[in-house]
């Protein structure tokens, strides 16, 4: 028996799985690697790698040393990843598909650190004067950029389907 799933789903599913294993894969290499010892490698000017450990969400959000806390955050990323698939369903751009892929491979890497660890690992570290944005990860990038895309491709599909029922509004008082 053959399974047939619609092109977005695969597709969405194809460019979550490679955001995911990126995610782990440099987890693992700087975890196990690089910070041994646990350290700051400055990489350029504004450009650290460091070691942290995240307990919360976006920017420590959330943060906490309850233990069920993790489970928490896991259930709830898992929640959202179930509705993102529902919508890769119908995913009517490229963009809202590659943008969906991002935030679920993105979501399911950092699930996959808070079940193994109890917090997700971020080890990326950008600065200005002084300033540094809070560490992330390539799971972090994932569902930003997919956010990113995602407000964009809504903004842009609204814009031309504005548009396009402009002209087709003034089509029809022509006649």
């Amino acid at each position: 028996m053959t399974v047939m799933i619609n092109k977005p789903i695969r597709n969405g599913l194809i460019i979550a799985c490679i955001v995911f294993a990126i995610d782990q894969l440099s987890k693992w290499w700087i975890l196990e690697y690089v910070m041994q010892p646990p350290r700051v490698i400055p990489l350029t000017p504004f450009f650290n790698l460091v070691s942290g450990w995240n307990r919360g969400i976006s920017f420590g959000l959330l943060s906490s040393d309850i233990p069920w806390m993790s489970w928490l955050l896991s259930i709830m990323a898992l929640v959202i990843v179930g509705f993102l698939v529902h919508w890769l369903r119908a995913a009517e751009t490229r963009h809202a598909v590659v943008a969906i892929g991002l935030i679920i491979g993105g979501a399911i890497g950092n699930v996959i650190d808070r079940l193994n660890y109890g917090a997700v690992f971020d080890f990326l570290d950008v600065h200005v004067a002084g300033y540094h944005w809070p560490a992330f990860n390539v799971a972090d990038s994932g569902i930003t950029i997919g956010a990113v895309i995602l407000v964009l491709d809504s903004l842009l599909t609204k814009s031309d389907n504005r548009e396009s029922n402009d002209r087709s509004n003034d089509s029809a008082e022509n006649t």
